[in-house]
């Protein structure tokens, strides 16, 4: 038979079934609880601001869930940062140059390696010692062949490596997905905090004046004799420990809007102007992942999965590694020492070979290397139940939070209204003259305390509806990556 009928017979034989190595691929079982927190989470939440958020328990999440805020501004904010942030363009590339890292090895491994080759070269030799009229040999060589290689994988160790491989590469694109929600986040809740610490600075700079005004009232007051010093000093000290709230207060604001930038990829210098809290809507439906939905549908569950199984295969690898190989090989060409002798039946060269290893000794370092690859399986598990656990716990933490943020909102408006109307009587009367004037001031501090603190518990409000969101997951493109990356992964 030719040399190269067998080299093509060789090549087309079906590849071995994979012996069954390495620990299971599948996550272990986690318990599904029927709801987060220790008690069932409410089907609405209490009410404030006349609104009272529902709770749609195994409705399915949101994938755009920043437009449920009804923010236009808000909205061309997100998009920028999706588009522009260097963090998840990196991470973009780097999952690109994962997928063509597993390209290259698959392509080097499981199939065929085929090259051509042509050598010319001339020869000079010297002659033969001892022989008459040796002469030195002169003469050109050629050669033109094809050369092929196949390694067998009959116990599976490459195609187990490559799967791990390609789980690896599958891990990084739910990690990008995280980092993708994650950012959308981040741009949610700096932007709701830019918008609320604004409204604090105005808040607190009017809480500074009015203080100023009344350590002045009362100053005059006492050099008339109707206030007595240890009433100045109080309200000489009340307006310096308001004051001291502001300059820190302005930093917090600046800081927010610097990192606000970054995450749209931006220079701090090119903040964006903070938009009015007003302008946000507080989503009133909100969708509740069963906990047994949530492993399908957090990026960071599903990540830890594929670690998992890419990590059951790496150790199935490391075990494959301990039985024989086989390689076979083949070229097929022409040569001779001019260039008629390549297409002539005469200048034919080929070869065959074959070779079969199997490990006998390697210092232990082939069975040091299975047992790493089992406990970083069994690490690998560990993390996966922590990651579940952590992800229960966040949407645990994240509805507490909502529901008490209701009652926040609720008594801080309480309070608001409640100074507010103090404020509007203690005017009143100082206009008929029933009350002197500092008190119009002081009702006018207690009133700027009460709307700073309303303002910070919608803000909080509206930042934990963003965290429960998020903490949901995105069904809609986990499914659209599962039948890219995952398809893969389970070659």
């Amino acid at each position: 038979m030719k040399a190269h009928t067998l080299l093509l017979t060789a090549l087309t034989l079906p590849v071995t079934g994979c012996a069954a190595f390495g620990p299971s691929r599948n996550p272990p079982k986690m318990p599904e609880p029927q709801h987060y927190s220790i008690q069932a989470q409410p089907a609405e939440l209490p009410s404030a601001d006349s609104i009272a958020q529902n709770l749609s328990t195994g409705a399915r999440p949101v994938p755009e869930w920043w437009t449920a805020y009804q923010s236009p501004e808000l909205n061309e904010l997100v998009e920028e940062g999706l588009k522009s942030s260097p963090t998840l363009a990196a991470a973009q590339n780097t999952l690109k140059a994962a997928r063509e890292q597993l390209r290259s090895q698959v392509g080097g491994s499981e199939l065929p390696s085929l090259d051509g080759a042509f050598n010319a070269g001339r020869v000079h030799s010297p002659g033969i010692p001892g022989m008459p009229k040796s002469q030195p040999l002169q003469f050109n060589i050629f050669s033109a062949e094809v050369s092929a290689s196949y390694n067998f994988d009959f116990f599976g160790a490459t195609r187990l490596a490559n799967r791990a491989l390609a789980g690896h590469v599958q891990q990084q694109a739910y990690e990008l997905e995280a980092t993708r929600r994650a950012l959308a986040t981040n741009i949610v809740r700096a932007t709701i905090n830019t918008a609320a610490l604004a409204e604090q600075v105005a808040a607190t700079e009017r809480l500074v004046e009015l203080g100023e005004q009344r350590a002045q009232d009362i100053a005059g007051r006492y050099k008339l004799g109707s206030a007595t010093r240890e009433e100045m000093l109080a309200a000489e000290q009340d307006a310096a420990n308001a004051a001291a709230t502001l300059p820190s207060l302005r930093v917090q604001a600046l800081t927010v809007r610097h990192a606000q930038a970054v995450l749209l990829g931006r220079t701090p210098d090119q903040a964006p102007s903070p938009i009015s809290l007003e302008s946000l809507r507080l989503p009133e439906s909100l969708p509740v992942s069963l906990p047994s939905d949530l492993l399908h549908q957090r990026p960071d569950i599903l990540a830890a999965e594929a670690a998992v199984r890419a990590a059951a295969d790496q150790a199935g690898a490391a075990t494959a590694d301990l039985f024989p190989s086989l390689k076979l090989s083949a070229s097929y060409g022409r040569g001779g020492f001019d260039w008629s002798a390549l297409t002539s039946p005469a200048g034919a060269i080929s070869s065959v070979a074959g070779s079969l290893t199997q490990p006998l000794f390697h210092g232990g370092a082939l069975m040091a290397r299975k047992r790493q690859y089992q406990a970083s399986y069994e690490a690998s598990v560990s993390q996966y139940k922590q990651t579940v656990l952590s992800a229960f716990q966040n949407a645990a933490d994240t509805l507490a939070a909502l529901e008490e943020d209701a009652n926040t909102v609720a008594q801080t408006k309480r309070a608001e209204v409640a100074a507010g109307d103090t404020r509007s009587d203690t005017e009143s009367r100082y206009k008929l003259g029933a009350t002197p004037f500092y008190a119009t001031l002081t009702a006018g501090q207690q009133y700027q305390n009460a709307h700073v603190q309303y303002i910070r518990a919608r803000a909080s409000r509206l930042a934990d509806t963003a965290a429960l969101f998020d903490s949901m997951g995105d069904a809609e493109r986990v499914a659209a990556m599962s039948q890219t990356d995952a398809a893969v992964a389970r070659r």
